[in-house]
């Protein structure tokens, strides 16, 4: 794999100009369509917000303390309409909100499938020794790796499932499509660390390989 996806250090929090040139470069170079979504905001508070003497941790800018998505997530419930793909629309969003995360909806250019890091690793070694196409591919702090293919995969995937034998129900294999996201680097997710690229988005795979070519190695791995 190109990069090694690290959790046992939490990275330090990016800056508004990292989150600026990523955000940019996702419309401009992919032409993907890019959200701003929620942030992590620094407690100031005496007590933090657990109630104990002492500055508290990061919280989401949502400001839901059991937040799910810490920092990581749209903004609003009109998110789907805001989504851009235009470089100079896209600058001036993070320019009105510059610590804004960087979000990817799926069901446009692409879809994503989400499953565990450990599954994902045995399929991606088998997947580089059948040298199928492989479309950039995210890691998360969350202990996640996430699949990117054309768009589809959503309709597609339950029923090829059951034709190699698996109730879809019955693995931890999460397809995003039409309506969903996923964060994108150098997205920080809470106090775990920050999404990167297991294999980075290149001229190479610029093509995003069909559902049907990657959906057996990944069942294979997730089953086991």
């Amino acid at each position: 794999m190109e990069d090694t996806v690290e959790h046992t250090i939490a990275a330090p929090r990016r800056n508004a100009g990292q989150l600026l040139d990523a955000a940019v470069g996702y419309a401009e170079e992919r032409h993907w369509d890019v959200l701003p979504g929620a942030w992590l905001v620094e407690d100031a508070s005496p007590f933090g917000t657990s109630g104990i003497s002492g500055r508290g941790g990061p919280r989401c800018s949502c400001g839901d303390t059991a937040c799910p998505a810490p920092g990581a997530h749209p903004s609003g419930p009109g998110w789907v309409g805001e989504a851009s793909g235009s470089g100079p629309a896209v600058r001036r969003m993070w320019q009105r909100q510059p610590h804004a995360s960087v979000l990817l909806p799926t069901g446009r250019t692409f879809d994503a499938i989400d499953v565990p890091e450990d599954a994902g690793c045995l399929a991606l070694a088998r997947m580089e020794r059948m040298e199928l196409p492989l479309g950039p591919v995210l890691g998360t702090p969350s202990r996640r790796m996430i699949f990117l293919v054309l768009p589809g995969a959503a309709v597609k995937v339950p029923d090829l499932l059951r034709r190699l034998g698996w109730a879809p129900s019955s693995l931890d294999l999460v397809v995003r499509g039409d309506g969903d996201w996923v964060p994108a680097p150098p997205t920080r997710l809470g106090t775990s660390g920050v999404v990167q690229w297991v294999r980075k988005p290149t001229a190479l795979n610029r093509w995003l390989p069909d559902t049907e070519e990657l959906i057996s190695p990944l069942a294979y791995a997730c089953g086991r």
